[in-house]
């Protein structure tokens, strides 16, 4: 009776309810003052995620907005101690507006209104002058966007630099000066220099775009900025340029195996504190000791945890910190100088660690001998062979990649009983520019064959089931599992497809008109419409209804202003018409699925039930 007890309240992984993994903390989004004094989080109110601020003298926290009608997905502080935060209502003929919050009266008051279809994307705050912010608006022309100047007092906006048509970024200086930009024609990159605001920008540095040179910031020395530079080499490095002539003065960090990624660079200070990359696990190498200081002292007080600094007051007493694991969404802490004092900001959300698994890297040879890396999650337990596999296939496919670290949807998957296999094929970020430039118009060929070769590889190790293995993704990858189940039909049972463009001929036709500049870099890496429709065509889903056999489960958020409704409806009636078991799940007010946390929840529900019966319950 007492083992049989005991046996009933052991609580398996199977048992953890899906809210227990897709409900978000019930504080999020932590920021500090630049003055020190508040902590920032957004938090439920009436539904909605609202601003909350905590006083650090006292502990006392206010509420300081009061939506219901939206929420509060991001904001920023200003140097003046302003709260900025935005609205769009995705889908509908309202305008987009930015909001001021006073922190000292709590009054929120409307900053600026954009008409429809006009985007608003905040470049970057000054110190210097803490009333002006810099933004960009396509207001002048749909096309492209220009700098704007915009007084938070007053709401008042002067248009500072007209984009000449070619301009794709604008780096901000410390002072709020703008002195580099990039231009991008066809697909040709130039980045651009002046020396005072008075001067004209001059090119000083020009690549074909599968070179890359991303300025980071100025040193403080002569015109020498920070990049992040592949030119010349395979592997991304942390390098120092002369703004004079474009030329690359020294290597300050690289790597022979990875792409450096991420650069911690304190404009104010101009100061380059440190590098990050991933390899199995991430990696760090520090450039200043003090920062590194302050690193060694949080690795002793959060050992095991994957660790970054995300804020930090003006004067550099107080952090914010995150902490997490592969196993564990970890926690959001206040670290403070002054004592080396580590609290903690947010609650305990999510499941136990212990009954979580992690995350191991593998790797292996795709079939034209690529070296290929990659991750798999195995369920609980001591059991790794003849399993049933759920090929998690990322999206993009360029410039994003999977990294280790705690995943809510492996996590879920994995409790469930099931292997997840997660796959940097070609085209994945981080691998050096041979490896990148590989994926080119491969969207439909090799780099669906690396995840195929991945598949292939855990049944030659006797990992997986080969008669029990589904593909699933969200965007590309939700391309990917319909393009798996089109094309190697007798290889996966099922298919799970996250707002994933069916049809890549009308994709890359129908562009929105804000990537005009990128354009023919654009066709260079996914195909030209003109030159490459019957491949485009080939490859995509929606002409290719009569080769899928397998169950499909589909969701696609309706407001995603990518949808092509028609397509997409003839598409699933197609399946219908051959009784191919199809579910499409539209999901309303949604710009992508799964958008909320009760929507995400109600979605892996879902998931849960359709690959139970088609993997779970099939002999």
């Amino acid at each position: 009776m007492a083992a049989a007890f005991f046996a009933c309240n052991d609580k398996k992984a199977d048992d953890i309810p899906a809210s227990d993994f897709f409900t978000s903390s019930e504080k999020t989004n932590f920021k500090i003052s630049p003055n020190g004094k508040y902590v920032s989080y957004l938090k439920l109110h009436n539904g909605k995620r609202n601003v909350f601020i905590k006083k650090l003298d006292d502990g006392s926290e206010v509420r300081a907005t009061s939506f219901t009608d939206f929420d509060v997905n991001d904001y920023f502080w200003t140097f003046d101690n302003q709260v900025l935060f935005g609205k769009d209502n995705f889908g509908k003929q309202a305008p987009h507006q930015l909001f001021a919050l006073d922190v000292q009266t709590l009054k929120t008051r409307v900053l600026l209104t954009s008409e429809p279809k006009i985007r608003t994307r905040i470049l970057s705050t000054n110190r210097l002058s803490p009333d002006v912010i810099s933004i960009t608006m396509n207001k002048r022309d749909s096309a492209q966007a220009d700098v704007y100047k915009l007084n938070v007092r007053t709401g008042k906006t002067d248009l500072y630099l007209v984009n000449p048509g070619n301009v794709t970024e604008w780096f901000v200086d410390a002072d709020g000066s703008i002195k580099l930009v990039k231009a991008t024609e066809g697909a040709e990159e130039t980045i651009l220099f002046r020396s005072t605001e008075l001067s004209a920008f001059k090119p000083i540095i020009k690549n074909n775009f599968r070179n890359s040179v991303r300025p980071i910031g100025f040193t403080g020395i002569k015109n020498y900025f920070y990049a992040l530079s592949n030119v010349g080499r395979d592997k991304t490095a942390v390098v120092e340029i002369d703004a004079a002539d474009g030329k690359e003065e020294r290597v300050l960090y690289a790597s022979n195996t990875a792409d450096m990624q991420r650069v911690e660079y304190i404009k104010s200070r101009r100061r380059l504190e440190l590098t990050a990359w991933d390899e199995a696990k991430p990696k760090k190498h520090f450039f200043d000791k003090g920062i590194e200081t302050i690193y060694a002292e949080l690795d002793k007080q959060l050992a095991g945890y994957e660790i970054s600094i995300t804020g930090r007051d003006t004067s550099e007493q107080r952090f914010i910190v995150s902490a997490v694991t592969d196993r564990s969404r970890g926690g959001i802490y206040l670290y403070e100088r002054d004592g080396n004092k580590l609290t903690r900001l947010n609650d305990n959300a999510g499941p136990n660690p212990d009954d979580m698994s992690p995350m191991e890297p593998i790797s292996y040879h795709a079939t034209d001998g690529l070296f290929i890396n990659g991750y798999i999650t195995y369920p609980q337990g001591d059991k790794r062979t003849n399993l049933p596999v759920v090929v998690f296939a990322h999206d993009g496919p360029f410039g994003q990649r999977d990294s280790w670290g705690y995943r809510a949807e492996t996590q879920f998957l994995a409790s469930r009983g099931y292997a997840v296999l997660q796959i940097n094929y070609r085209g994945s970020s981080g691998y050096g520019k041979l490896f990148y430039n590989a994926g080119f118009k491969e969207q439909g060929g090799k780099i669906q064959q690396d995840i195929l070769d991945g598949v292939n590889w855990l049944v030659q190790n006797k990992i997986a089931n080969p008669n029990k293995v589904a593909i699933m993704g969200r965007g590309f990858g939700g391309y990917s599992a319909l393009y798996g189940v089109s094309f190697f039909p007798n290889k996966y049972n099922c298919a799970i497809a996250l707002d994933a463009p069916i049809n890549a001929f009308t994709y890359i036709k129908e562009l929105p008109s804000f990537f005009k500049t990128t354009l023919q870099k654009r066709y260079e890496m996914f195909g030209d419409p003109d030159k490459d429709a019957d491949m485009l065509k080939s490859i995509s889903p929606v002409f290719n209804v009569g080769k899928v056999k397998s169950p499909l489960l589909m969701f696609q958020g309706e407001l995603d202003m990518r949808l092509n409704k028609g397509e997409l409806e003839h598409y699933v009636r197609g399946l219908q018409r051959r009784n191919v078991p199809i579910t499409y799940v539209p999901q309303k007010n949604e710009r992508w699925s799964g958008q909320t946390d009760s929507s995400k929840t109600k979605i892996y529900q879902q998931i849960e039930k359709f690959l139970h019966d088609n993997m779970l319950a099939k002999p």
